[in-house]
């Protein structure tokens, strides 16, 4: 009975618990962020970016696909950033 219930919690915790870490983990790319319905608002967007390692972020707005774009430093370079509608951070 406690091995029944020791497999049956396993991918009960699996289910649960890897949404909540995707949620909360910004990646960092080099492709082309993705056009789409961008939720994110402003705070949010910044947020995200700070996340992703990248600090004085400056010029923050979205454009026409629903992308957030910005300015900022990383590792003593400036560089251009964008946020997409999934979260993804991108350097250009």
């Amino acid at each position: 009975m406690k091995t029944t219930s020791v497999l049956l919690a396993i991918p009960l915790a699996l289910a649960l618990g890897a949404p909540v870490a995707l949620a909360q983990t910004a990646t960092t790319e080099t492709k082309a962020p993705e056009a789409g319905a961008n939720s994110f608002t402003e705070a949010q967007a910044k947020d995200r970016i700070e996340k992703a390692g990248f600090t004085q972020v400056t010029g923050l707005r979205k454009d026409d696909q629903g992308i957030w774009r910005a300015t900022a430093t990383k590792g003593g370079a400036q560089v251009n950033v964008s946020l997409d509608f999934r979260g993804n951070v991108a350097t250009q």
